[in-house]
């Protein structure tokens, strides 16, 4: 896997250990979840959710229970507080919102090729902020 392949898959990781970080799942009901939580806009595949599962094992961020459901382990929760990606909190740094945005921008290009038809509107959107940005990087 090329690291332009692992930094996208990060807003990924994040998502399943947020969702890992509220109550143990396996993996169908982990795509299940999210596809609940983007109203049915996005649906990850098994070939993106079954290897990160695995990364995360091998990484010890999660584990493998008996009954195939993952959890959590100290480790990822430590990930998750440290990095500033635990959802639903704010980043209490500005480097912890820049690595929330980095996840959101992951998770988005995971997303490109699924809602092809949506594309112009994203577009737009994302012309929007990204002038925003380079506006405000400009004061830095």
């Amino acid at each position: 896997m090329g690291m332009g392949t692992e930094k996208r898959r990060g807003g990924l990781r994040y998502w399943i250990l947020n969702l890992l970080y509220e109550k143990n799942l396996n993996g169908a009901k982990i795509m299940d979840e999210m596809e609940k939580q983007t109203m049915g806009w996005w649906r990850p595949s098994p070939g993106s959710v079954y290897p990160m599962l695995e990364s995360m094992v091998e990484d010890g961020l999660i584990t493998r229970l008996k009954d195939g459901k993952y959890d959590l382990t100290a480790k990822g929760k430590s990930t998750l507080e440290t990095t500033g990606m635990r959802f639903g909190r704010t980043p209490r740094t500005v480097e912890g919102i820049l690595g929330e945005i980095s996840g959101f921008l992951s998770l988005l290009e995971d997303t490109v090729d699924s809602e092809i038809e949506k594309n112009e509107r994203i577009r737009d959107q994302l012309e929007k902020l990204s002038e925003r940005m380079l506006n405000l990087s400009r004061k830095f």
